[in-house]
């Protein structure tokens, strides 16, 4: 588990492969909305295309705004309430 990314709206903490857990058999990441109080956990192929989209974002070197612009794309799929964090 890595945190690769922390602004007063956003985290996101990576989550490495393990092969012996099906849903961390690519990895994973975790987003949290921290004024929305929720966060998804993303793996499989989302968290492929999500780590493309930010390998693809980091390389025009963008500011945090930017960064939490594009991670609100993925607001609407938040759904789980962030109880402990």
């Amino acid at each position: 588990m890595n945190l690769i990314y922390n602004s007063e709206q956003y985290s996101v903490v990576e989550f490495g492969p393990d092969r012996d857990l099906e849903s961390l058999r690519f990895g994973g990441y975790e987003i949290v909305d921290k004024g929305g109080k929720r966060e998804i956990f993303i793996a499989g192929v989302l968290a492929q295309n999500f780590r493309r989209d930010v390998n693809q974002l980091i390389a025009n070197e963008p500011t945090m705004e930017e960064i939490d612009e594009f991670l609100g794309n993925y607001d609407s799929l938040m759904s789980q309430p962030v109880l402990l964090h």
